[in-house]
């Protein structure tokens, strides 16, 4: 069980991945649990992430902020040689936070994260990776990350799920310009600094006509434009869809329901969907 003093650079973990990517082969993850022990938070950190993200500063911590908090431990797990994939090519499909309660800025944070439950999945193989986050021997906060590795689909039509039709977007609706500098400051922030989140050119070299925003950046945008109505405890979950280009906008849709919100983010333009996700109190 790697117990870390201090957060882990990612850019080594970069450069590693980047090195050792073909040698990651495998059927089974690690057992490893990645443990961070009495964290406090960076105010001018936490201020340059509402910032990006489009919340109110304020004491109380955004619901997707402790997410960039885990992501160095998500990120070294990912690099470890008994971890079954290559991290470039690894696909965040869909993400779940568990906000148990308010939590602010003068706590101090630990945090664990470890992966779980690979399986088969039409296109390859997914698996989670899950990070909680204690105040005192008291869990505050979960999330699932679940990542898809393409490829080895068993499915005759090669793991291509046929389309189906979106009816018209519920409102009310927020427009929203997303400017082309978002996954660069982003990923300054979040230090998830994947090439096709970064410029244009970069991300052609992935087969990308233009950067891609980050989709964590996005569910996050999301919530951002709910705030002062969300619950204080709640469970707010999110499938990815199509990439958001830079720059482009897009329509984010809530509609309340009994216990929280029903969210559908879509191009502005095409009306393409981009996320799809709910808020339940919990």
């Amino acid at each position: 069980m790697p117990a870390l003093t201090s957060p882990p650079s990612l850019l080594p973990l970069y450069a590693r991945a980047a090195v050792t990517g073909p040698l990651h082969r495998g059927d089974t993850l690690p057992d490893s649990t990645y443990t961070l022990a009495d964290q406090a938070i960076s105010r001018a950190h936490l201020q340059a992430y509402a910032d990006v993200c489009g919340f109110r500063v304020s004491d109380v911590l955004p619901p997707t902020y402790l997410h960039v908090l885990a992501f160095p431990l998500s990120v070294a797990l990912m690099t470890e040689a008994a971890f079954p994939f290559p991290l470039v090519g690894l696909v965040h499909v869909n993400n779940v936070i568990t906000v148990r309660r308010r939590v602010t800025a003068d706590e101090t944070f630990s945090f664990s994260v470890r992966a779980d439950n690979l399986r088969p999945h039409p296109a390859g193989r997914q698996l989670d990776l899950l990070a909680d986050v204690t105040v005192d021997g008291e869990t505050v906060w979960t999330g699932r990350s679940t990542y898809l590795r393409r490829g080895g689909a068993s499915s005759k039509d090669g793991g291509k799920r046929p389309r189906t039709e979106l009816g018209p977007q519920q409102g009310p609706t927020v427009q929203l310009r997303v400017p082309g500098d978002v996954g660069r400051r982003y990923g300054a922030v979040s230090g998830d600094r994947n090439p096709i989140h970064l410029h244009p050119l970069s991300a052609r070299l992935f087969g990308f006509p233009s950067a891609i925003g980050h989709g964590m950046w996005l569910a996050a945008r999301t919530l951002a434009s709910l705030e002062g109505r969300l619950p204080d405890a709640f469970t707010n979950e999110v499938a990815f869809k199509l990439p958001v280009p830079l720059p482009s906008t897009v329509s984010i849709g809530a509609v309340p329901v009994d216990g929280g919100w029903d969210l559908d983010v879509r191009a502005a333009r095409s009306g393409k969907p981009h996320l799809a996700g709910t808020v339940r109190r919990s």
